[in-house]
């Protein structure tokens, strides 16, 4: 009995220590998925709701940014599945910005302490984010999309209609091609 106790307690240890993760048990397993939904859904776009602070932005909504293709990228600081898709939201927002490209992303925080302005200010001026940025401090616009998971990328047609959807890492090239080809649809 004290062996097999002995041999339970190291597992325990090993797991915790190496942060393995248990399916059904952590929900982590999840969102190291990428999920995808169909662009053909066509749902119309909700707009921003509950915002508590705008940042290198005035207060932005959908219907003013009609004609415009949006790419609405939930996040949180904390996150590093959401840090690493970072660089690949900021070069698409150059890349494309001056064609008809709107990023805005839309903070809700995990923790308590991302919902600190001056740390998502701070994370903004770390990461060199200079498109609009939503603090969803409620997580009032995350529940309008039914959002589930960081991160997460929407796009959206001229016309205020979902068109692509993603959750997690990855996708880069299918989100670039998705906005181009909306972009070059109304050039």
């Amino acid at each position: 009995m004290t062996l097999k106790l002995l041999a339970m307690s190291a597992a325990l240890i090993g797991i915790t220590v190496t942060g393995a993760v248990i399916p059904g048990i952590c929900d982590e397993a999840a969102r190291a998925t990428p999920i995808t939904v169909a662009a053909a859904s066509q749902q119309t776009a909700p707009d921003f709701t509950g915002i508590t602070n705008w940042f290198n932005s005035k207060p932005l909504s959908l219907a003013d940014l009609r004609g415009k293709v949006v790419l609405v990228d939930f996040w949180t600081y904390g996150c590093v599945n959401c840090v690493n898709t970072l660089p690949h939201v900021t070069d698409l927002y150059a890349k494309y910005k001056d064609r008809g490209l709107v990023v805005v992303g839309v903070h809700t925080p995990e923790f308590p302490f991302e919902r600190s302005a001056s740390n998502v200010q701070a994370a903004l001026k770390r990461h060199g984010i200079t498109y609009p940025v939503a603090q969803d401090n409620d997580s009032r616009t995350w529940n309008a999309y039914q959002n589930q998971y960081w991160p997460a990328q929407y796009i959206i047609d001229q016309s205020g209609k979902i068109v692509f959807q993603h959750a997690g890492e990855g996708r880069y090239d299918e989100i670039d091609r998705t906005v181009a080809r909306l972009l070059n649809a109304s050039s």
